[in-house]
């Protein structure tokens, strides 16, 4: 079951689904088409040859007079009964009281035919129907008064001519300008054979042309998902690391496919290594501390009563920075987690952002003091800002530790303050080792260090610029970073002023 499901919703299917009925609803709809334009054309053709005739009957009738006697105008009865053979049909003539005057049938004489195309015609219009059922097409036209006079001085002349003694013309002219009505049926039987006849050649054709839609579907739907089909075939053999990439083939769309699997399949290898180099750092520094306060315990233990005060004064200073090293990397650790988590809560206060830096400064002095870093703030104005006081100084704090840990004796870390009005800015600039040009897209990530050696020799996990990067994010800020390989860093931090929680709502649906 699972494998016609699979069958029926794949490309595959409906590649051949789509060219199967692009191929045959247009094949279709040309016979359907065909078909009904010959028929309409062969009834167009009958009905224009029969008001033709018609026309030329309908003036021998009116200028023989012979509605009035049938009797009396041989000639044309065997007129219409040589053209109702013709036509395999039936001739009517029809007085202007709708009485039948003539019936090549010789069945409707003498009765009256109330029909709205006789009534149609017996007012000048001519018109026809086609009887599908009896296959025959029905023409009712108009038989003309030949002496009528329209217009006034017409009927002067007329009156004139009644003086005169011309009763019989006058009263034609009373009648009024139509006589009565000529209908023609012809047998549309020839056109219904044809029609028969073509319409078993047209299903001759659809059935070639599905013939040939289903194979060029087929061979349509196997030539596009052609591609694809490799691609799903060397998915698991990348997976096994028997392959390393898909191959670059095919037409653009599976190009494009290839290469994106590829660039995500090296961001995934890049993270995983990351990540394992990220467990093997976090081990070794969170084992290190503890291997060192481990040796220093056993030392004290090992001399018993004997240890001079002051030995045991500096082995316990160890421990405690020791034990202060190892809780500065779990921090760490829980301050990244806490800020991955979704739905994460800021505690959002107006700050005065030149104290909080001032005061952020001055808790890393110490360091630069001890690194030999001038460290150095300069603040343009005032800044007001709405921050959460916690993360925020963390972003900042990692920013400026950053270039005081990795920089040189003699060194110099620049952190300015300014705003507008929509945005605060912070710049931490110093003149550290620099940062590799191939690293500068990365150094966000976590996991990610750019001088493994040295940041193990400093004790750094990885995790300072990732988290900085979270904080300035739940901000709604941006961060930016330039530099150059030994001459130094430059971090460019854009907080708004007001932050908007309607906005940090819409982050979090």
């Amino acid at each position: 079951m699972n494998k016609f499901k699979r069958f029926f919703t794949g490309m595959r299917f409906l590649v051949f689904l789509v060219t199967f009925l692009a191929a045959l609803i247009p094949a279709g709809l040309l016979s359907y088409s065909f078909l009904r334009l010959y028929e309409s054309k062969q009834i167009s053709t009958d009905y224009s040859q029969i008001t033709s005739q018609s026309k030329l009957l309908a003036n021998q009738i009116a200028s023989t007079g012979y509605i009035d006697d049938p009797s009396q105008v041989d000639f044309l009865n065997a007129e219409m009964t040589a053209l109702a053979n013709a036509y395999s049909g039936r001739i009517m003539v029809i007085d202007s009281s709708l009485h039948v005057v003539k019936d090549t049938y010789g069945a409707e004489e003498g009765r009256t035919i109330v029909w709205t195309n006789a009534v149609r015609a017996a007012r000048g219009e001519t018109s026809y129907t086609v009887d599908r059922k009896d296959h025959a097409i029905i023409v009712a036209a108009p038989i003309p008064n030949l002496t009528y006079v329209k217009d006034n001085s017409q009927k002067t002349a007329a009156s004139t001519d009644t003086a005169n003694g011309s009763g019989e013309e006058s009263s034609q002219a009373d009648i009024g300008p139509y006589l009565g009505v000529l209908l023609t049926v012809k047998s549309t039987e020839y056109i219904s054979q044809n029609f028969s006849f073509y319409q078993d050649s047209t299903w001759e054709g659809l059935l070639l042309t599905l013939i040939f839609a289903g194979f060029l579907a087929f061979f349509f739907s196997r030539f596009l998902s052609a591609p694809l089909q490799k691609i799903i075939g060397r998915i698991p053999k990348i997976q096994d690391d028997s392959e390393d990439s898909l191959p670059v083939k095919g037409y653009r769309e599976t190009r494009e496919i290839a290469v994106e699997f590829n660039d995500f399949k090296q961001k995934m290898q890049t993270i995983d290594s990351s990540r394992s180099e990220f467990v093997s750092n976090v081990s070794h520094e969170l084992k290190t501390p503890l291997a060192s306060i481990k040796v220093l315990a056993d030392s004290i233990n090992s001399m018993g009563d004997q240890a001079p005060i002051e030995m045991y004064r500096e082995f316990m200073g160890d421990i405690t920075h020791e034990i202060d090293r190892e809780t500065s990397i779990i921090n760490d650790l829980l301050s990244l987690v806490k800020m991955d988590k979704s739905g994460v809560s800021l505690e959002i206060k107006s700050m005065n952002l030149n104290d909080l830096m001032e005061s952020l400064l001055r808790r890393l002095r110490p360091l630069a003091e001890k690194q030999g870093v001038e460290l150095v703030m300069e603040s343009f104005r005032p800044v007001v800002c709405d921050v959460d006081e916690v993360k925020f100084t963390l972003a900042i704090m990692n920013l400026v530790e950053n270039g005081i840990k990795y920089n040189h004796e003699g060194g110099w870390v620049h952190v300015t303050l300014n705003s507008d009005y929509e945005y605060c800015y912070i710049k931490v600039k110093d003149s550290g080792m620099g940062i590799p040009e191939d690293s500068i897209d990365h150094i966000f990530e976590r996991f990610y260090r750019v001088d493994k050696s040295h940041s193990r020799e400093i004790g750094g996990t990885g995790l300072g610029l990732a988290i900085t990067w979270n904080a300035i994010k739940l901000h709604h800020g941006e961060i930016k970073v330039s530099s150059i390989l030994g001459e130094g860093t430059t971090f460019d931090v854009r907080v708004p002023l007001k932050y908007i929680q309607e906005e940090n709502q819409e982050e979090k649906k």
